[in-house]
């Protein structure tokens, strides 16, 4: 079992930078692939990025890959996040991060809720 609490979410302007952060507990968390996914209103999940456990492998959405977003994470702490900038309006939405572990079962957290304003 794995629980994830995400934070950082919130109302910015176009342009703007959030940087959203995902705590874990409840397995060794070096062992954990991270990743973040987002769900825009009326429309399906959709993956964002990912990290491998211990932040040497990266993968983005072509939607991100142009280096807008950067993940990483810190094994000290059992936190991910997912700094974003130069945000667009087509970037809101609510942001999930989720939890691969080695039997391949994904965990997931609430959500937190984006807005970007144009």
């Amino acid at each position: 079992q794995v629980q994830l609490v995400e934070s950082g979410g919130g109302l910015v302007q176009a342009g703007g930078s959030l940087r959203l952060s995902c705590a874990a507990s409840g397995r060794t968390f070096s062992t954990i692939r991270m990743g973040w996914f987002r769900q825009a209103p009326g429309k399906e999940r959709e993956f964002v990025a990912r990290i491998n456990g211990d932040g040497s492998s990266v993968y983005y959405a072509d939607s991100v890959s142009e280096g807008r977003f950067t993940i990483s994470r810190d094994n000290a702490k059992n936190t991910a996040y997912l700094q974003m900038n130069s945000l667009r309006p087509e970037d809101t939405g609510v942001y999930y991060c989720a939890a691969q572990v080695v039997t391949g079962k994904y965990y997931w957290g609430q959500g937190t809720q984006v807005t970007v304003s144009s």
